[in-house]
């Protein structure tokens, strides 16, 4: 699962996927209808790589939730947040993260923790991770042109970049004036 490119926009329902950058901001895809919109400097946004969930210890990241939300639930789909009581809300919060701070993380926060859970979800982005040796060329084990087990002088170790520009979550207005 990697959250990292999800973004969510003040003013905006839903999350968004980042496309690319612009010269004032960045082109973001909605996560439901795949429609495309520009984001710009003046608006807020918030990657959701960028959040965390008040627990009794240390904070959880929102990734690590997700991921604890998923295997609850084995992978699928979660109820519908939108029509749940708040006593169902902070009991599967409590199946899902039982050191959740009661105290600090409002029933809001539960409900959008899961309704992005489904969005997510819906968008196939909640997928286990291969293992970062899966993603390289083993030089100890590429083949020669006859078929034989050598290590290949000109291979390389490649991994893959994102394509995605990395934003900053904290977008300022700029103030114009004379010095």
């Amino acid at each position: 699962m990697d959250i990292s490119e999800i973004v969510s926009i003040a003013g905006q329902s839903g999350l968004f996927k980042v496309i690319s950058q612009t010269k004032n901001g960045f082109i973001a895809e909605s996560l439901t209808d795949k429609k495309r919109i520009p984001v710009y400097a003046s608006q807020k946004v918030v990657s959701l790589e960028n959040i965390s969930i008040f627990t009794t210890g240390e904070d959880q990241p929102l990734e690590d939730v997700l991921k604890k939300v998923m295997e609850s639930l084995k992978g699928e789909k979660a109820f519908d947040a939108g029509k749940a009581s708040n006593d169902e809300l902070k009991k599967q919060m409590e199946n899902v993260l039982p050191e959740y701070d009661k105290d600090r993380v409002y029933v809001s926060d539960i409900k959008k923790l899961f309704q992005w859970y489904n969005m997510l979800h819906d968008g196939g982005l909640l997928t286990k991770e291969k293992k970062a040796d899966e993603k390289h060329i083993d030089v100890a084990h590429a083949h020669d042109n006859k078929g034989a087990n050598k290590p290949v002088a000109n291979v390389k170790k490649v991994t893959p970049k994102s394509a995605a520009p990395k934003i900053s979550t904290t977008v300022g207005v700029r103030k114009s004036g004379t010095a």
